[in-house]
């Protein structure tokens, strides 16, 4: 990139000052710092995570980061938010139960092999899953999903059981108990991402009986997020399916 960069200033097909801003690793709105270089150096663009932002400070961070041919995520980020960022970039789209604003540029390429499955505990989770779900579509992988197949029915799970087994890794969302993952773990041989929610009543302490639930699963090849971090356990997943397609 540095030499292609130079080769154009030495031709005069770019300007110093283009050429600077190409250069700089990121851009200083005053009350952020948008990091231009953290596809180069991660795979993705930067995220945008929208809680606790005005609409307007989400949409000047949004128009640096398309100024820069970037794909744009957007988490946790209202509808009244969306909507305003929305009139500026029609082109964007907004999933209401995910809180996800995202665009990306539609690939020419014949959709890659395999998926990642999403599994989710009840229908109060969906809001969890569904940010992991939009996530790893948003950053490029196909995705199944497979919900309300919680340890309450969990004849449901099975009726499901032989797609999740094909798939390369699974995201695994639940709240209560928060006992999914340790049956799904049981049953498949590739990594589970655990996520749980804080869906429950009195004493589930918003989350955190499930959370020591999984990081206590006598499961093998689980790991556990945060408390209703779809998010980051769908950044992980996808990790983990583009190193098993290269694999391949």
């Amino acid at each position: 990139m540095l030499e292609n960069i130079l080769k154009q200033v030495q031709t005069g097909t770019l300007t110093i000052e283009d050429a600077k801003k190409q250069l700089a690793t990121y851009e200083n709105l005053g009350f952020a710092k948008v990091d231009h270089h953290r596809e180069k150096r991660q795979g993705f663009p930067e995220v945008v995570y929208g809680e606790g932002k005005t609409r307007e400070q989400i949409l000047a961070i949004v128009q640096a980061i398309r100024s820069n041919g970037n794909s744009v995520l957007v988490t946790r980020i209202s509808e009244d938010k969306a909507s305003h960022i929305l009139k500026e970039f029609p082109e964007f789209t907004y999933h209401e139960i995910a809180q996800i604003l995202f665009w990306r540029e539609e690939q020419s390429t014949v959709p890659k092999e395999g998926y990642i499955a999403i599994v989710c505990a009840g229908t109060s989770d969906l809001k969890v899953a569904e940010e992991a779900a939009i996530t790893a579509e948003a950053l490029g992988s196909n995705v199944r999903r497979f919900y309300d197949v919680g340890v309450a029915g969990i004849h449901r799970l099975f009726n499901h059981i032989e797609e999740i087994q094909q798939a390369t890794v699974s995201v695994v969302v639940a709240g209560m108990e928060g006992a999914l993952p340790s049956v799904v773990g049981g049953l498949v041989s590739h990594p589970i991402l655990a996520v749980p929610t804080s869906v429950g009543y009195g004493a589930n302490f918003n989350g955190l009986s499930a959370l020591l639930t999984m990081l206590n699963s006598c499961a093998s090849g689980i790991s556990v997020v945060n408390i209703d971090n779809g998010f980051g356990a769908a950044y992980n997943a996808v990790l983990i399916h583009q190193l098993a397609q290269k694999g391949e």
